[in-house]
């Protein structure tokens, strides 16, 4: 499916309760969704071998790439999520960049694999923010991200070198088995944590 398909079926207006069903297809090109309005949309199981760019790109309703496989570059910076976002795992091949995104929601990106590394610097989330069991190949940042639902990071594993500085989180932390290159991620690392601490 080519990605002027896939825009023409993303162009109807948003409606509460429906969404544009693509999962499991395959887009022939990059995925070009900058500053677009969108549906809500369920790419689950979708493969993206170019990539997809949604800068600036509104989820208008839910938002689902459960198990898609992104070969090039996946590109969220500024993106808005109304609804839950659901990454669980997602496999990005190439840097996944979700700086300064706004998650409304869930951010669920359990069991994603992020060979590359990701950038989830000035990021905010209103809902819980869950990584578990995810893998990431290269450092992420998650400088000045702020998380008012908190942020479970349950057998995560992180790669070394992940920035965490300035990172807020005002709901639960939990950090039982997550690792740094292979070492025990504590909670000190989160001195700006306003809620529990489940180590």
């Amino acid at each position: 499916m080519n990605a002027a398909d896939i825009l023409e079926c993303l162009s109807v207006p948003w409606r509460h309760g429906a969404h544009v069903d693509l999962t499991g297809i395959v887009c022939a090109d990059r995925l070009d969704l900058p500053g677009r309005d969108l549906p809500g949309v369920d790419f689950s199981g979708a493969r993206f071998p170019q990539g997809i760019d949604a800068q600036g790109a509104r989820f208008q309703g839910l938002a689902w790439f459960r198990g898609a496989v992104f070969g090039g570059p996946s590109l969220f910076q500024r993106a808005t999520f109304v609804s839950d976002a659901r990454f669980e795992e997602a496999q990005f091949d190439h840097l996944a960049d979700f700086s300064e995104a706004e998650f409304r929601g869930i951010a669920r990106f359990d069991a994603a694999r992020f060979a590359q590394g990701a950038s989830f610097a000035g990021s905010v989330s209103y809902g819980n923010v869950s990584l578990a069991h995810a893998d990431f190949g290269a450092a992420a940042n998650f400088h000045d991200a702020e998380y008012l639902g908190g942020i479970w990071c349950d057998h995560t594993r992180f790669a070394a070198s992940t920035d965490f500085t300035g990172i807020q989180i005002h709901g639960r932390l939990w950090l039982r088995g997550a690792q740094v290159q292979g070492a025990r991620l504590n909670a000190d690392r989160f001195p700006l944590s306003y809620g529990y601490a489940y180590t």
